[in-house]
């Protein structure tokens, strides 16, 4: 008997500022994971709209137009699709969300992680969401991150302790000297931390499309990839736009964690300086 496999597709896009031009791109690119018989596609942060772009205009909450549209194209073409999108959020501010939809199955998350690093002050017009959350497709339980997250090994473990066998992160990673390795280390640092698949998915690098980058705003490296539970590279995408559909085969992670069961072995820190102070009472 076969280990249980899931294909997935990662799409590597280029947002632009109008979210209905950005709504015919994920159709193209979700027609084509399910043409290669993916069950999930997942698109980067930000796919309803490109960073550097006033965003509060483009916030809709989640069964707002553009979520219904994709929700329609995920009914439509029998995939289950992940975007990056922009929901209302307090004080004038926006939450940066993650809507996973499709057949059975419906779940949002909310980047806790803001990225105010490298000149860049996302809290400004972001509001932090503040739990994680995971989803079921197929018996598969994944865990969701956004971008700067994937800088925090706490989310990826939490979400492997409440079942997740693929971490997904979806990005728009600011450039910059390193930042591609930085990226591609760190997915592989995840996957290593939580024992679980990691797909990593961000926006096309704008300069490899022809286009330019502007300002501080993260608009994406590519390099999007997929790792396996024990940190290795399966597969990777250029600085281009592209799909990359994998098949991940899910006994790996148990088998992984039987070996390496770092999960199991956590125990709890206590804070520097803790056990000095108690051995000088």
């Amino acid at each position: 008997m076969s280990s249980p496999t899931i294909r997935v597709s990662l799409a590597q896009i280029n947002s632009t500022a109008d979210p209905a031009a950005n709504l015919a791109v994920i159709r193209t690119r979700a027609e084509e994971a399910r043409a290669a018989g993916a069950r999930l596609v997942v698109f980067p942060e930000a796919t309803m709209c490109a960073f550097g772009n006033p965003l509060k205009p483009v916030a809709e909450p989640l069964d707002g137009p553009w979520a219904t549209a994709v929700r329609d194209m995920a009914r439509e073409l029998d995939i289950v699709i992940m975007v990056g999108m922009f929901t209302p959020g307090t004080d004038g501010r926006v939450r940066n969300t993650a809507l996973v939809t499709g057949p059975g199955v419906e779940a949002a998350y909310d980047k806790i992680h803001l990225f105010d690093a490298f000149g860049f002050a996302e809290s400004d017009t972001v509001e932090p969401g503040d739990r994680p959350v995971t989803f079921t497709l197929d018996g598969v339980t994944f865990g969701l991150a956004i971008c700067y997250d994937i800088r925090f090994p706490a989310l990826f473990t939490a979400n492997a302790a409440a079942g997740a066998d693929v971490n997904i992160v979806c990005a728009s990673w600011g450039a910059g000297e390193g930042k591609a390795d930085q990226w591609t280390l760190l997915a592989r640092a995840r996957a290593l931390d939580s024992t679980s698949f990691v797909l990593a998915v961000d926006q096309a690098d704008p300069a490899a499309a022809g286009g330019e980058a502007r300002s501080k705003a993260p608009l994406g490296v590519g390099h999007s990839l997929a790792v396996s539970p024990l940190g290795v590279p399966l597969a990777e995408l250029g600085a281009e736009p592209g799909l990359l559909t994998v098949d991940l085969e899910l006994a790996q992670v148990a088998q992984v964690r039987s070996h390496l069961p770092v999960l199991a072995n956590a125990k709890p820190v206590p804070a520097a300086g803790a056990t000095t102070a108690a051995a000088g009472a």
